[in-house]
């Protein structure tokens, strides 16, 4: 290269030139040559040897090489052929200065350490898309742990971008780095804390991407659709993201209905609140009508032979109701509840079913429906529920009983005006 040099001065000096346009002029065509040694590599780099690499990856039969292309990683890789030319090329820019042949290759070093960490990064992007492909990834995401190691890498490349360019070791670096733990704590706290979480919402299971949780100090109600280092993000059922630290899902409550999804169920319970004062003793004429209703007709004649057995054993009255045990409409109508829930389609009959009596208060006396569908649909769901109150509603005239309700204003002032009256 020297005697390339060499012989251009040469050449130059032939032609009659004074030395300094001798330098300027074969300083300038080392430059331009340089420079155009750049670009040929950035050239071949790119539009040679990447092309013939994505080429080769479409003609694979495997999709994991795709991933690594989607990410840029031998985009990145490309950018690497002029800084090599420049640092190769520092003597021959600068022969006579060795600080400047310097600088050169220190600013080249610190770009190739740059790209080399965007080369990293795209590549752990690549491996955390190729094991998302795997059902294992909704278990185990893996995204906040390549957080981790993605600002590990950073910080290592800022370290080593800061030593080229002042040409001081790396090792010397991070010693001076002690006096600055404190700072950095304070800087890093969320990724700290956000860590620490990371670690053991994934070692016992609390969250996975997917899951419907409810948080509503952060008015969180929806479906989580990215666990990071830092934050949790969550769909909203109304369609806004909430957006919440990763720590927070340790350090404080919150539900999550994945067991309602893995069961297979999803659970009802609601009262039906009845006037007290419509319960009342069955009559012959009561239990005649009833034993007519396909599902009470078993329970009804069941009832009516143990009840008239035990009544006869004691020997009651039955003019006077209270004398032995009798039916009422609201037991036949709970045990009516009970037979329309275990033939009902839409009810999940492997799990618990019970309909049961609510202490009576101010607002009547509660039948409570607690069962589970077998439709966990949302829309499905609430169709479900509606349809069957919507039934037992419609029923209870037939058992001569009232829903309680407050009377609305409507009812008062005809109540007013028939007492004005």
């Amino acid at each position: 290269m020297n005697h390339a040099i060499e012989w251009l001065h040469t050449q130059l000096s032939g032609a009659g030139l004074n030395p300094f346009l001798v330098e300027l002029i074969s300083r300038t065509l080392i430059f331009a040559c340089v420079a155009l040694a750049a670009v040929a590599a950035n050239f071949v780099a790119r539009r040679v040897i990447l092309r013939a690499v994505k080429a080769f990856i479409a003609r694979t039969p495997t999709d994991w090489d795709d991933y690594f292309l989607e990410h840029q990683v031998f985009d990145r890789l490309s950018h690497l052929a002029p800084a090599m030319v420049l640092h190769m090329s520092a003597p021959l820019l600068f022969p006579a200065s060795e600080q400047a042949q310097a600088m050169v290759q220190r600013a080249a070093v610190a770009y190739m350490f740059a790209m080399a960490v965007m080369v990293v990064d795209g590549f752990l992007n690549a491996l955390t898309a190729i094991y998302n492909t795997f059902e294992v990834s909704r278990q185990r995401p893996i995204k906040s742990y390549v957080q981790v190691v993605k600002l590990v890498v950073y910080l290592i490349s800022a370290i080593l971008v800061i030593s080229a360019l002042t040409g001081r070791s790396p090792w010397g670096l991070l010693s001076g780095l002690g006096a600055l733990t404190a700072i950095l704590m304070l800087v890093f706290k969320d990724s700290i804390l956000g860590l620490v979480a990371s670690i053991q919402v994934t070692a016992h299971d609390m969250v996975r991407p997917g899951d419907w949780i409810e948080m509503p100090k952060y008015g969180a109600d929806g479906d989580v659709i990215e666990v990071t280092l830092n934050t949790v993000k969550i769909r909203n059922f109304d369609k806004t993201v909430s957006t919440i630290p990763t720590y927070a899902l340790v350090s404080e409550t919150f539900k999550n209905w994945r067991g309602m999804s893995e069961s297979g169920g999803r659970r009802i319970k609601r009262a039906l609140w009845l006037d007290q004062t419509s319960v009342k003793f069955c009559s012959e004429a009561m239990l005649d009508r009833y034993a007519s209703i396909e599902l009470l007709q078993d329970y009804v004649a069941g009832r009516r032979a143990e009840l008239a057995e035990h009544n006869a054993k004691l020997g009651a009255n039955a003019e006077e109701p209270v004398n032995g045990r009798r039916l009422t409409n609201l037991g036949t109508f709970r045990n009516y509840v009970v037979a329309y829930l275990k033939q009902h389609p839409k009810i999940h009959q492997q799990m618990t079913l019970l309909v049961r009596q609510l202490p009576p208060g101010p607002t009547g006396i509660g039948i409570e429906l607690y069962c589970f569908s077998n439709d966990q649909n949302w829309g499905r769901y609430e169709d479900i529920q509606a349809d069957i109150f919507d039934h037992l509603l419609a029923a209870l005239p037939s058992f001569e009983l009232r829903v309680f309700q407050n009377p609305s204003g409507a009812e008062l002032a005809a109540l007013a005006g028939a007492g004005r009256k």
